[in-house]
């Protein structure tokens, strides 16, 4: 596949998002968070990815202004039902920022159910955002567990890499519990993203060049695509990068979004070196775009086989 950045941009940021949301409230419901004020400056920054992913996602649209119907579909669409929750999501970080923000011991105690509603709620756009395309069958390097696995995963260890941030500033003394979460979560992208690549290395495509034209001999060889130049199928289903670039940019990904994050927070081992701890936050997402990028672009389209050669 041909992957819109707009896309990349929307999954990334969102799932950072809920990922950071996730991660206060679980501090605040496991390791005894208290600060106020970590848990409503992380909602804000929650609300902002949030507000950005959602923005990136109108560029990728042909009609805008009629991006309301795509909700109208929730029954039998994981991409209606990804756009019902979105907004969901976003207003439960909110009402979350706002009861934190009022102060009263009445909102600050409200907000605690209100996060529980959220964590629950950003859990379901997990699910959405990954079935989009997981339940594309024809897709087979899509359509797997591990499509869901490592969305919701990696939106995770984003989110909790930039609560390690938020908590050095924030809130110094609940640092070194995020630390060790984070760290596990990034060990876990680890392991589930390379078991997922090994996976897809091993399908074996049920359609053939025999299949895409109907006929069984097995010694077929394609000379021209049918076109004399590029049409849209050549263009959108298909990333035109050589393997070399794949291959290096897998290599990209593993020390971008796994390796140097982890050596981040290895060696950051207390709130006090909180300024190191920044670079974590541009290394990480570097990865993880690169990383999204791949996702979709190892997407082998069946109509690939039939337009595979310029001739």
């Amino acid at each position: 596949m041909n992957p819109a950045f707009s896309v990349i941009f929307l999954t990334t940021l969102i799932g950072a998002a809920q990922g950071l949301f996730i991660a206060i409230v679980a501090g605040r419901s496991f390791f005894s968070v208290t600060d106020v004020s970590f848990q409503s400056y992380s909602a804000v920054v929650c609300l902002v990815l949030l507000v950005l992913g959602l923005a990136a996602s109108f560029f990728h649209l042909g009609r805008p202004e009629r991006a309301w119907r795509a909700a109208s579909q929730w029954k039998t669409s994981w991409l209606s039902r990804e756009v019902i929750a979105l907004p969901v999501c976003m207003a439960l970080v909110f009402a979350y920022g706002l009861l934190l923000y009022a102060g009263t011991p009445a909102s600050i105690a409200a907000s605690e159910t209100v996060g529980k509603i959220g964590v629950v709620a950003m859990i379901v756009l997990f699910i959405c955002t990954a079935m989009i395309y997981a339940c594309i069958r024809f897709l087979q390097e899509w359509a797997s567990a591990w499509t869901l696995v490592n969305f919701t995963i990696l939106g995770l260890g984003s989110g909790f890499v930039l609560a390690c941030v938020l908590v050095s500033f924030l809130d110094p003394v609940s640092y070194p519990e995020y630390r060790k979460i984070t760290m596990l979560l990034i060990v876990c992208g680890i392991v589930t993203r390379a078991a997922s690549i090994y996976r897809n290395s091993q399908i074996r495509h049920k359609s053939t060049v025999q299949s895409a034209i109907g006929i069984k001999h097995r010694n077929i060889t394609q000379r021209s695509m049918g076109f004399t130049g590029g049409s849209f199928n050549t263009r959108a289903f298909f990333h035109h990068c050589s393997q070399r670039l794949i291959k290096n940019l897998r290599i990209f990904v593993f020390a971008f979004a796994f390796v140097f994050p982890l050596g981040f927070l290895w060696v950051c081992d207390t709130a006090a070196m909180r300024y190191i701890l920044l670079w974590i936050i541009p290394v990480q997402y570097a990865g993880l775009v690169a990383e999204r990028w791949l996702f979709f672009a190892q997407a082998n389209h069946p109509q690939n086989i039939y337009y595979q050669t310029v001739g």
